[in-house]
């Protein structure tokens, strides 16, 4: 009985016996081929404008005017650079870009703090306290961020007017936030809608108001969504040139106006250098911050997508 057991048993194992894991997979399978072959594609679709700005703002013009844009320069000058930052006419100032950069972060760092902290509140609230007219109160924010915000121009001058912040620093910096703050709202709502009622619960039993559960609570478990919102509102608010031509003033104007004043300028000869560098210095900042905190933004997306 012993021995016959004995020999049946590696019979009965043989078909156990052998590689495990997942079959690998071949690397240059049609899926494989498609997939990286269209990403490619679309990557350099993306990357050939970038290159050639980049190339062209290290020529010089008697180089540029050899025509091959493609070609890499001979000569590597950074005096286009120093031109579109310093010296560079915008209009009737000729201080380059330094000034509109300026006024982009005096913009820009207010406008993003005040929208943001808003509407992080507005969503805390939404999503944890229920009070009377939430739903109609989400309900027009959503609407409102549907509303293109061209039809709101010409009010938003006649109030900014009657309040005395037409052409001020003061009155963009409400126009940015105001408008930033549906969709805010949303990105916030939704994603600490995700976070376990039970600790917000907990927290109530522990005698934590509305304020202590917001700073204790919330704040410290969301990061994510609040670097989604920093990054949205960052490239929206510095790449904005309609809002800032038209509630600003010249000497106020931020920087992405000053980059239509150097490119469209028709005094004089066109250095086309000069304005690839100087579009590659106004978009810098939200590239910067982008790659920074690009991680966060895709954890932030993925954490707000899951419970609305």
């Amino acid at each position: 009985m012993i021995s016959a057991t004995a020999a049946a048993s590696p019979a009965t194992r043989a078909p156990l016996e052998g590689p495990r894991g997942p079959k690998p997979r071949t690397r240059f399978s049609r899926r494989n081929i498609f997939i990286y072959g269209t990403l490619g594609l679309v990557a350099l679709y993306y990357a050939l404008p970038l290159y050639v700005m980049i190339v062209t703002s290290l020529k010089g013009m008697p180089e540029i005017r050899l025509g091959n844009v493609f070609a890499p320069p001979v000569e590597i000058t950074f005096e286009p650079w120093v031109k579109a930052w310093s010296t560079a006419c915008t209009g009737l100032n000729c201080d380059g870009l330094s000034r509109g950069f300026w006024n982009s972060v005096r913009i820009l760092i207010p406008s993003v703090v005040l929208s943001i902290a808003i509407a992080s509140v507005n969503g805390y609230a939404l999503a944890n306290w229920r009070f009377r007219g939430a739903d109609l109160f989400f309900t027009i924010l959503i609407v409102g961020a549907f509303i293109p915000y061209q039809v709101m121009i010409y009010p938003i001058v006649i109030i900014l007017r009657e309040m005395g912040l037409y052409g001020s620093l003061t009155g963009l910096v409400l126009v940015h936030s105001v408008f930033g703050m549906p969709i805010l709202t949303l990105l916030f709502r939704n994603y600490f809608t995700s976070i376990p009622e039970e600790l917000f619960k907990a927290a109530r039993v522990d005698g934590a108001g509305f304020w202590g559960i917001y700073f204790r609570i919330m704040l410290p478990m969301s990061l994510p969504i609040f670097v989604v919102a920093m990054i949205l509102q960052v490239t929206g608010i510095w790449n904005d040139f309609l809002f800032g031509v038209i509630y600003t003033k010249p000497d106020l104007y931020p920087m992405t106006v000053q980059l239509n004043n150097i490119v469209n300028s028709v005094q004089g000869v066109k250095e086309y250098n000069v304005n690839m560098a100087a579009t590659l210095l106004t978009g810098l900042v939200p590239l910067a911050i982008y790659f920074v905190s690009g991680k966060l933004f895709v954890r932030g997306i993925a954490a707000g997508a899951v419970k609305g």
